[in-house]
């Protein structure tokens, strides 16, 4: 039996591929969910069984804790335990999966470790195992729980060469395996289902697609106020998909209205992680501060602005299409020009993270 550990709905995202394999060769799995974010409507979307236990209620809202961290914490330590009682339960336990880096995905390693089951007989596996930003502060939390995680686990699988490299620096203790990023899978089949149901571009023109949430930039006016100035550049319809979180802070910080100055600025509510997708491929230009958006734009070869001092994500800094802002206005203003002129040009690259068909390849992996 195989058990696997999900949180949120970006976990899900990119592990819902290896459920979907799983199921497809009839092989059992058990679905924790630790109730960090509402997780419903995604395993509909994506077809995958709906969790066999809910280890706290589901907010209705995106997430759990936004704006109380003290309160994750103590949520946190209480579900140490709750994730090692529900492994206790399990017949046969072979593998325990988990994926990524937020809150959930540390505690499962911690409560699924030899550090707390000493004489467990099931090997822990974290995937997408062996991101590095460099700095403890960008992002934060969760460049801790990538680190907690790698230190925990027993089975590594590595999303690149650079991820394989950084664990092998690091001297990790667990088995370290290249097996790339679900993300590719993830994408792939959702463009699929997206071109099935003969969705529509958000305009027929050049367009960018925006996304800004991470706390790190909402909790900042500074960091607010340079990310405005540089929407405020942008000369073509520019769909910014705006979540509540992100949407109270621009207007506890008074900036709401100076963003929607620019008339290219489209404010639009998030959509499904599908419809995305389909847009994403369709776009001109990415605009985002979020890690999943700059493996996307690797897999699409789209030109990809990342509002980010520091990324985990650094494979993509290689091409010429992926520029780490810094938060520099006025550079990122020139580079946004530069990737927006008629003669630019993406250079082809071997995508770090791999190819389609992954998640065949880690239940292959986990067969062993």
């Amino acid at each position: 039996m195989i058990a696997i550990i999900i949180g949120t709905r970006a976990e899900l995202i990119k592990s819902f591929p290896v459920m979907l394999e799983l199921q497809k060769r009839k092989l059992p799995y058990y679905f924790i969910h630790t109730g960090q974010h509402n997780l419903k409507d995604l395993c509909r979307l994506f077809g995958v069984k709906n969790p066999d236990v809910v280890l706290s209620k589901e907010p209705e809202k995106s997430s759990r804790f936004n704006e109380n961290a003290l309160k994750g914490i103590f949520w946190n330590i209480s579900l140490v335990f709750k994730i090692k009682k529900e492994l206790s339960k399990i017949k046969d336990l072979k593998y325990v999966i988990y994926h990524g880096d937020t809150m959930t995905t540390a505690t499962a390693a911690i409560a699924s470790s030899k550090l707390l089951n000493p004489f467990k007989k099931y090997k822990n596996v974290h995937l997408e195992a062996g991101l590095r930003s460099g700095t403890i502060f960008e992002p934060m939390p969760e460049e801790i729980s990538r680190k907690l995680c790698d230190r925990f686990s027993d089975i590594l699988l590595a999303v690149s060469n650079l991820a394989e490299n950084n664990l092998k620096k690091e001297k990790q203790k667990g088995k370290i395996i290249l097996s790339g990023n679900t993300i590719i899978d993830s994408a792939t089949i959702c463009l699929k289902k997206a071109e099935q149901k003969k969705m529509r571009a958000l305009s027929k023109e050049k367009f960018a697609l925006i996304t800004v949430h991470r706390h790190e930039n909402i909790k900042s006016k500074e960091r607010m106020k340079n990310i405005i100035q540089i929407l405020s550049y942008l000369p073509i319809p520019s769909y910014f998909a705006l979540h509540s979180n992100t949407l109270a802070k621009l207007k506890e910080m008074g900036l709401y209205e100076e963003l929607i100055k620019n008339p290219n600025v489209k404010i639009i509510e998030p959509i499904d992680y599908i419809s995305f997708i389909y847009q994403m491929k369709k776009c001109s230009l990415i605009v985002c501060d979020g890690g999943s958006m700059q493996e996307e734009s690797l897999l699409f070869q789209k030109p990809c602005i990342i509002l980010r001092k520091a990324t985990e994500r650094q494979e993509g800094l290689e091409s010429n299409f992926q520029f780490l802002t810094k938060l520099d206005v006025e550079k990122t203003k020139a580079k946004i020009k530069e990737y927006l002129a008629e003669d630019f040009k993406v250079k082809p690259i071997k995508n770090p993270y791999g190819k389609p068909g992954l998640s065949s390849k880690i239940v292959d992996i986990l067969k062993k």
